[in-house]
């Protein structure tokens, strides 16, 4: 197992289609939600959604990222285009299935090699600013396979939700629950940190999920019919035994803007920074 001393790469899942938000003029990844210095004399000029979880990594030391993509999104490559305005190198790949993250994600997979990977959502606005960076260290004291960034959520219903046990560690993730009590569960996890070892792991996982349904992936097939979780796959994870461990942000904050209603609240956000 690599350690912290790996290259340490982004991965941004930007495949979704928005659909609890549509229409829309652009990739949702891209609405403008507060504003931003942006040099070379302009002034302050429109900061976007993506743009947030970006700086976040930067903060953290992460240069190279990854950013998956689906046919017709091309308005982000448009605007990010190579990383310059957030001085990062930034890389676009193409998703292929769409049945769920841990597809799309499973698209750098041949570009993963020997890296420790940090993934975020590009459309989830994330406090504490520092969050990559506590994770980071947390990941060099621990060498954990797998180290989950948990923030705080009152919509349990809507995210993967984290039950832990008194000591603090994992116990089970559940999966967007319809019923859960909110005394039980306070924290989603929203950012991950993790290595080659469950890089390796999500790839035989993803590619098991293939044969076990049988789909015939040359038709066109309804999305969610055969949809996976990335939860689905850590909890797979915990019952194998991985090393997992967490961070919690207990006075942290998290924003899915994937609905008009979320949206709203994040235009009206003080803590965006």
């Amino acid at each position: 197992m690599k350690n912290i001393q790996s290259e340490i790469v982004g991965l941004v899942p930007a495949g979704g289609i928005g659909k609890r938000i549509s229409p829309l003029p652009c990739s949702k990844e891209l609405l403008p939600v507060g504003f931003h210095d942006a040099n070379e004399n302009l002034g302050l000029r429109p900061k976007v959604i993506a743009h947030y979880l970006l700086e976040r990594m930067q903060l953290a030391g992460i240069t190279k990222v990854y950013i998956i993509l689906r046919k017709g999104k091309w308005d982000i490559p448009a605007y990010f285009g190579d990383g310059k305005i957030l001085d990062m190198h930034l890389s676009y790949l193409m998703m292929d299935l769409p049945y769920g993250v841990p597809y799309t994600l499973d698209q750098a997979h041949p570009f993963l090699k020997d890296k420790l990977v940090a993934l975020g959502f590009p459309d989830v606005l994330l406090k504490p600013q520092d969050s990559f960076v506590r994770l980071l260290k947390k990941q060099m004291e621990t060498n954990s396979d797998i180290l989950l960034g948990l923030y705080p959520t009152d919509q349990p219903h809507k995210m993967d939700v984290v039950d832990l046990k008194k000591d603090g560690s994992i116990k089970e993730i559940l999966v967007k629950p319809s019923k859960v009590s909110k005394a039980k569960i306070r924290y989603t996890w929203q950012t991950a940190i993790w290595t080659t070892v469950f890089t390796e792991y999500l790839h035989a996982f993803v590619c098991e999920h293939k044969k076990r349904f049988s789909v015939d992936f040359s038709k066109k097939a309804k999305e969610d019919k055969h949809e996976l979780f990335l939860g689905d796959v850590f909890q797979a994870a915990i019952k194998d035994k991985f090393n997992i461990n967490s961070v919690i942000f207990s006075k942290g904050n998290c924003l899915d803007i994937g609905t008009s209603e979320d949206l709203a609240k994040a235009l009206q956000y003080r803590f965006l920074g």
